[in-house]
């Protein structure tokens, strides 16, 4: 498994990121009970294959259930082996206003307290925002909050999980994060724009939803009628599959590391057989020029539709 910095940070870390949602709470197309999830044995155990087989970048998060106790069960003995990156509960009131200092700083002590103790740790690698949207990287205080944890080495990096373009650029240009999550797959290419502004600032890029909640997978179900649209696009793409690129996962996957500006891919995994074919798709070459130009191509032509949360809040998924 090769390793790529996190921007400026001196961290390396895995090209393959584990998201750890799903051993968490259910989530993803078919998963709709704690019955379709991995018992905690086996979730444990798939972590350490991970680690194992050279994945040492493990992203959780305090709203994902029980992911983060789950890791710091299984990292207990082994913690300076893994990069543990988690996310703080949400910054918003129950009013969706954003606190004062105080509040806001109550609420990120209170929720960093909880995933140190849950990952049985002293210190998190990279600590995030969940969902920083633009009025939150507006804020002096987030800023100057999450700065501070940097500087007291409680988080040894900072960083953003994001959903739109105009989210990114905003965190670029705050000079303060070290590290920005965000969606980026052969579908919606959008934030593409603005990896070369956040290499050329210092801030590692973590890419997620590369294939679109199993989406761009071989095991793709049929999907609600008013994605019809997306899912003849989503077809498309096996005009794509070649010699050295035979799995549409493998296809998507080698796509997002073959911009140089990502630092990681997250891929979710809860099952032995998605560990091996994330482990399968960075072997070997990555794409070459004509190939990225024709998955480029095929971008779908209006990426303001792929709101996977929203599609989730109309029953679509």
């Amino acid at each position: 498994m090769k390793k790529r910095a996190l921007g400026n940070t001196g961290i390396q870390i895995s090209e393959i990121a584990f998201g750890g949602v799903e051993i968490g709470i259910p989530y993803g197309i078919g998963v709709k009970s704690e019955a379709d999830m991995l018992t905690e044995a086996d979730a444990i155990k798939l972590l350490h294959n991970a680690l194992d087989s050279g994945i040492n970048f493990f992203d959780t998060a305090r709203l994902y259930g029980e992911s983060e106790r789950i890791m710091g069960k299984a990292f207990s003995d082994r913690r300076q082996e893994a990069i543990l990156a988690t996310k703080c509960r949400h910054l918003r009131d129950s009013n969706g206003e954003i606190p004062s200092y105080a509040g806001l700083n109550k609420r990120v002590q209170a929720s960093l307290k909880e995933s140190l103790q849950a990952l049985r740790t002293d210190y998190i690698d990279l600590y995030m925002v969940h969902y920083a949207d633009i009025d939150l990287l507006a804020n002096e205080d987030v800023l100057n909050l999450f700065t501070k944890l940097r500087e007291e080495g409680t988080a040894r990096a900072i960083g953003v999980s994001v959903y739109k373009t105009e989210e990114t650029r905003q965190a670029i240009q705050a000079h303060v994060w070290d590290a920005i999550q965000l969606p980026f797959n052969l579908m919606d290419q959008s934030q593409g724009h603005y990896f070369h502004d956040a290499a050329q600032n210092g801030i590692g890029i973590i890419v997620r939803s590369v294939l679109m909640r199993g989406m761009l997978s071989d095991r793709m179900p049929t999907l609600h009628p008013a994605l019809k649209d997306v899912e003849t696009h989503l077809a498309k793409y096996r005009r794509l599959l070649r010699a050295g690129f035979t799995h549409l996962p493998q296809l998507a996957t080698k796509f997002a590391l073959a911009h140089p500006e990502v630092s990681a891919v997250l891929v979710g995994i809860d099952k032995q057989a998605y560990l091996e074919d994330a482990l399968n798709a960075v072997k070997g070459v990555y794409m070459d020029d004509d190939l990225l130009k024709e998955a480029q191509a095929l971008a779908y032509p209006d990426p303001a539709f792929l709101n996977l949360a929203e599609w989730d809040k109309n029953g679509w998924l």
